[in-house]
């Protein structure tokens, strides 16, 4: 039996924490909640968290800069709530490393299927059978001396330090990866990370490009493995090994 998913509750309202503690514990979710930076943190030391939902306005030290110091240490996905209406939130949050973000109010159903996209990202969708009980359970890509270990979700640089990745960001790489030297639309990029279901956010795919470039190279400016297609969208231009990794079912 598959054990349940923990979830960390990030927002001052109580009211708010209590409807979504019921609704989630409801559908079979281990729920934590936190009214503040401080009792985030201690929560995220006590358990072990499979996702966080974190509202941006917090007394104290704001939802923005607790998501940035997560994911300075952690690829743990985060979906943001906000409160403001527009943009403005939704791309300093994508820029700071959330996997996704809700404007409130929002009808808890919404969060849910949100919720479930990224559980699917995270778990890769599942393996694929061979002859004689051997099945491929993942792949490993390889590129400019960067090996991407897909089945961990684990991205080494050439001089073997691991880049700790969001759930939007190891989407992004692998749907590069799979389709190197071939230019994807922003659209393409959209299905791939978030699900045909996604709402379309102009912006989003370029500033998880910006966020993926910075990791891998560090100038984005002039960039080498992911350049920019004028009118059409982005290219990985580096050639790509991949090979799969086989084991015993």
């Amino acid at each position: 039996m598959e054990k349940a998913k923990h979830l960390l509750i990030v927002d001052d309202d109580e009211e708010i924490r209590e409807l979504l503690t019921g609704f989630l514990t409801q559908r079979g979710f281990r729920v934590s909640v936190a009214g503040d930076g401080d009792e985030m943190r201690r929560e995220l030391v006590r358990w072990s968290i499979d996702l966080i939902i974190l509202d941006i306005m917090l007394p104290g030290e704001d939802g923005l800069s607790l998501c940035k110091s997560v994911r300075e240490k952690s690829d743990v996905p985060i979906i943001m709530l906000t409160a403001v209406t527009g943009d403005s939130d939704r791309i300093v949050g994508l820029e700071v490393g959330a996997d996704d973000y809700l404007e409130k109010p929002f009808n808890p159903r919404e969060l849910l299927a949100r919720m479930k996209a990224i559980f699917r990202r995270v778990s890769g969708g599942g393996a694929d059978e061979e002859d004689e009980g051997v099945k491929v359970s993942n792949r490993l890509f390889r590129f400019g001396g960067w090996v991407l270990h897909e089945g961990k979700r684990e991205l080494r640089s050439p001089d073997k330090f691991v880049v700790h990745l969001s759930s939007g960001e190891f989407a992004l790489i692998v749907a590069f990866l799979e389709q190197p030297q071939k230019v994807l639309t922003r659209d393409d990029l959209i299905n791939a990370t978030r699900g045909v279901e996604a709402i379309a956010f102009d912006r989003s795919i370029d500033i998880q490009v910006s966020r993926l470039r910075k990791k891998l190279e560090g100038d984005c400016d002039k960039p080498k493995l992911i350049k920019t297609v004028r009118g059409q969208g982005y290219i990985f231009a580096e050639k790509v090994g991949m090979s799969p990794i086989k084991g015993r079912s």
